[in-house]
């Protein structure tokens, strides 16, 4: 059996965005344009954007942050605040954003 801890410091973040019909390109625009400036963000340690092979019109971000403060920080940002209340509810049919602590085996 292996041996394992968890990460307790790091968070990593799930978040899943099913585009309305026929969006999914400009979806795929508006979250690319939040990559940039979230890498540069000091907590940040991945921020990937990828699109499902059985559902294209999934959408999901995979993060990690160096603890819950800096993943706290990300979400407070105005551009993601922007996604969130103004951009989301015109191309997004539901989504679902999760968050997780590593397993280091």
């Amino acid at each position: 059996m292996s041996e394992f801890k968890l990460n307790n410091q790091q968070l990593v973040c799930v978040a899943s965005f099913l585009a309305r019909e026929g969006r999914e390109a400009a979806l795929l625009a508006a979250l690319a344009e939040l990559i940039p400036d979230t890498r540069r963000e000091a907590g940040c340690i991945r921020y990937e954007l990828n699109v499902s092979r059985d559902e294209p019109r999934r959408i999901t971000f995979v993060e990690k942050f160096v603890d819950l403060a800096a993943f706290e920080a990300h979400c407070a940002k105005d551009a993601i605040q922007h996604y969130f209340h103004h951009i989301m509810p015109e191309l997004v049919e539901s989504h679902h954003v999760e968050t997780y602590h590593q397993v280091i085996v």
